[in-house]
């Protein structure tokens, strides 16, 4: 629904994935989203910032949650870049799903861990979206990556599984 700049040029070496409305799409048919959101490495941060200085943007922030934001113009969505020093990132970043146009995106277990870690109302909608059509396999997988980063959210991500259930069907 909405263009992408091409972050590949704009970031060079950087490594980056997809994740919010936009990375949906690797997955279940995107929904709409008034911003692009991106995640690096919390030390590649003084280097994205430098880059999207040079490719013309305004650089706004920080963000709350660590980061900044990019813009190009008025007309342009803004790109949220968010920064982490996750102990999974590493994996996170080295094992991307690609969208349809080739945008490497967060692996769907840790975006439904940043989903649960967010916990607003869009992002578990988005995690029951997710979870729709997965497997046994896979839903194991992803409570044990959410387990080792938060075992607190277990729960939540059970809860979420069965009421994506309930919608989708098991």
């Amino acid at each position: 629904m909405m263009p992408i700049p091409d972050l590949t040029t704009i970031l060079g070496a950087i490594r980056w994935v997809l994740i919010g409305g936009i990375a949906l799409r690797a997955y279940v048919p995107e929904r709409m989203t008034l911003d692009v959101d991106i995640l690096i490495h919390a030390d590649d941060e003084p280097a994205a910032h430098a880059a999207f200085s040079v490719a013309g943007y305004h650089i706004t922030g920080p963000l709350s949650i660590g980061g900044f934001t990019a813009h190009a113009s008025a007309a342009t969505a803004p790109i949220d870049v968010i920064t982490s020093s996750a102990p999974w990132l590493e994996e996170a970043l080295t094992t991307p799903t690609y969208d349809v146009v080739g945008f490497p995106v967060m692996p769907r277990p840790y975006l439904l861990l940043l989903k649960l870690q967010a916990g607003r109302s869009q992002d578990l909608a988005d995690i029951q979206r997710l979870l729709r059509g997965t497997s046994v396999e896979e839903r194991s997988h992803m409570r044990t990556i959410i387990a080792n980063a938060d075992l607190d959210l277990v729960e939540d991500f059970e809860a979420l599984c069965t009421l994506a259930d309930l919608e989708y069907g098991s």
